[in-house]
């Protein structure tokens, strides 16, 4: 590798290009109800209600009704650009909030708060699918590295954001106007990052293919499952680990600790040129993502365990770049459907981590999620390794 190699592009000159910068900090702004909402109709639900279970209902329909979504998304996006695809569906999703928000009354019926939330799902608005477009559109193969370890570093940016300015708003307001002035800032900041993304590259496609056409893609989608049940069990074992040691409050440092590593991972991977072709990247950070993972079953005092969590989150978000770049290779007459796929993807397979590692914690301890994380990141990497032949 080398930090400037043939036709790489790094952060300063990345953000240099005209436009891209506005667009970073909109796209940032735009997607702070990525893990707002979720969090926020869970407590939103259950005030109204009393009732948890409706509460992750709803929550779960939110999940499936943005996984369900981004495919759509992608292939409408593919045919009639980015612009008018963001503009409806953060009227949509910010429409769909609002109304839940006002449904959420003692003594309501349930199934309209849940109803409410799957389309709110549905109508998250594509902002990490158009950056991925519109900037890999915008520089050369050899610059496409930075281009999209800065989507993810700006998408670990709001998720770590917003909860933290969610709970600000919580301790001086109710639960629902703090979830109804993030879904109005997040909504605004898409129709300015809508407006902002360059006219040039959201005309039609005048010749669209299929997301999947080249096979490869479908042996990516199952890499991309198995990256997402890392998340899943990692979600479910980083709380476990904390209320087992009796210092639930860990919770927030522990994810912290992650998610610092996942923005560090981000910003190192796209400033250098790789002179590895992805796919041989995949491989290589999957399995380095399983041996970061699997000694936390065995690591005791809580700081030397934030650090080797550290160490993990900084091959999270590399790997999902790397798939990205495969996605142009392998999809590249329909960029953003395949994007979109391969979110749904990561949702998919986040969800059946997590109910693995539930059972497997419940079963054998609060160590067993991490050892289920480490072996999905294992299998994804044995999995990526027919990638490496030559079509």
């Amino acid at each position: 590798m080398t930090r400037n190699g043939p036709g790489g592009l790094p952060y300063r000159r990345l953000l240099g290009l005209p436009g891209v910068a506005p667009q970073a900090g909109l796209g940032f702004l735009a997607q702070l109800t990525q893990q707002v909402a979720p969090v926020g109709i869970v407590l939103v639900a259950q005030g109204a209600s009393g009732s948890l279970a409706l509460a992750g209902a709803a929550t779960a329909a939110f999940s499936v009704g943005a996984g369900m979504g981004r495919p759509v998304q992608g292939r409408l996006m593919d045919r009639h650009g980015a612009r008018i695809v963001l503009a409806g569906t953060a009227l949509l999703h910010v429409a769909a909030l609002l109304a839940l928000l006002a449904s959420a009354r003692p003594g309501s019926p349930w199934w309209p708060m849940v109803v409410l939330a799957w389309i709110a799902g549905i109508g998250l608005p594509p902002v990490s699918v158009s950056m991925r477009v519109e900037w890999g559109r915008r520089v050369a193969d050899g610059g496409r590295t930075a281009a999209y370890s800065l989507v993810y570093l700006v998408q670990e940016l709001a998720m770590l954001t917003g909860p933290l300015v969610f709970g600000l708003l919580i301790a001086v307001a109710s639960a629902s106007l703090a979830l109804g002035l993030v879904a109005g800032a997040a909504g605004a900041g898409t129709l300015a990052f809508a407006r902002a993304l360059q006219a040039g590259g959201d005309g039609h496609r005048r010749e669209r293919g299929r997301a999947f056409a080249d096979r490869r893609m479908l042996v990516l989608m199952a890499v991309v499952l198995l990256h997402g049940g890392t998340f899943g069990a990692l979600q479910v074992g980083l709380p476990a680990l904390a209320t087992a040691r009796d210092v639930p409050a860990a919770t927030g440092v522990l994810v912290a600790a992650l998610s610092l590593g996942g923005i560090t991972g981000a910003a190192a991977y796209g400033a250098r040129a790789w002179r590895a072709p992805a796919r041989v990247r995949l491989v290589g950070l999957m399995l380095l993502l399983g041996l970061a993972l699997a000694p936390l079953v065995l690591i005791e005092p809580l700081p030397v365990f934030c650090v080797v969590l550290f160490a993990g989150g900084l091959v999270l978000n590399p790997a999902l770049t790397t798939s990205s770049l495969l996605v142009d290779e392998y999809a590249p007459t329909a960029q953003a459907e395949a994007f979109g796929w391969v979110s749904t993807g990561l949702g998919v397979g986040g969800a059946a981590g997590a109910a693995v590692a539930g059972v497997v914690g419940e079963r054998f301890g609060h160590g067993a999620p991490f050892l289920a994380g480490a072996a999905f990141a294992l299998a994804g990497a044995v999995l990526a390794t027919p990638l490496l032949r030559r079509r």
